[in-house]
C-alpha cells in the first residue's frame, strides 16, 4: 500500500480548490458515502465539497487532481481490500490535542453527512451493528473541549476514539457489501 495522504496536503488542495470544509469532514463525507453506495464518483465528492463550483480564481485543477484523487482512490480501495488498514484523515500526532479532538469529531460528522446524503437505505434495512457504529459516530460528532484530564489520558481517549472510528467504518462498510450490491444505478445517485 502506498504511503496514507498527508492530512496538510488535502487541507491545502480543498482550499485552493475554493472549499471552506475542514479537510477531516471532507473525508468523513468520503467514506460515509462510499460504505452506502455502490457507485460514488469522485466528481460527486468534489460536488459535496463545491457545492456552489469553485470560488472565483480557485484552482481547480489542483483540487481535482494530487491529494483529492489519491484519498478517494486510497480510500476506496482500502475499504474494499477488507483488510482493516482503513485510517480516518486527521492531522499529524504532533499537532496540538485539542485539534486532532476537533478534527475527529469534524470527520465523525462528515461520515455521517455523507452517509445519510448517499444512502438510499429504507427504514429496516440497516443492522443493528450498523445503527449502533451510526449512533456512536453521532456521539463523537460531538467531541469536545479538552483540558479536564492529564494529557497521557487524553491522549490514549483520543487513541481509544480513532480506533472505534477506524474498525467502525470497516464494520459499515462490510455489513452492507449486499446493500450495495442491489443497488441500481438510478438509486444510488442522490
Amino acid at each position: 500500500m502506498p504511503a496514507p495522504i498527508a492530512f496538510d496536503d488535502v487541507a491545502r488542495a480543498l482550499a485552493a480548490g475554493g472549499s471552506t470544509v475542514h479537510a477531516a469532514e471532507a473525508h468523513g463525507c468520503l467514506c460515509g458515502a462510499l460504505c452506502a453506495r455502490r457507485v460514488y464518483l469522485p466528481a460527486e465528492w468534489l460536488e459535496e465539497l463545491l457545492p456552489d463550483g469553485p470560488a472565483p480564481g480557485a484552482n481547480v485543477a489542483v483540487a481535482t487532481a494530487g491529494p483529492l484523487k489519491s484519498l478517494f482512490d486510497r480510500s476506496r480501495a482500502v475499504l474494499e481490500a477488507r483488510e482493516m488498514e482503513f485510517e480516518p484523515l486527521l492531522p499529524p500526532d504532533d499537532a496540538a490535542l485539542d485539534e486532532r479532538v476537533e478534527a475527529l469529531g469534524a470527520w465523525a460528522q462528515g461520515f455521517l453527512y455523507g452517509f445519510g446524503a448517499a444512502g438510499p437505505f429504507k427504514p429496516g434495512t440497516l443492522s443493528t451493528a450498523v445503527a449502533e457504529v451510526l449512533t456512536d459516530f453521532a456521539e463523537v460528532a460531538r467531541a469536545g473541549a479538552v483540558g479536564s484530564e492529564s494529557g497521557e489520558v487524553e491522549e490514549g481517549a483520543l487513541a481509544e476514539l480513532v480506533e472505534f472510528i477506524r474498525i467502525g467504518v470497516q464494520l459499515v462498510y462490510d455489513e452492507l457489501i449486499d446493500l450495495r450490491a442491489a443497488q441500481t444505478t438510478s438509486t444510488a445517485r442522490h
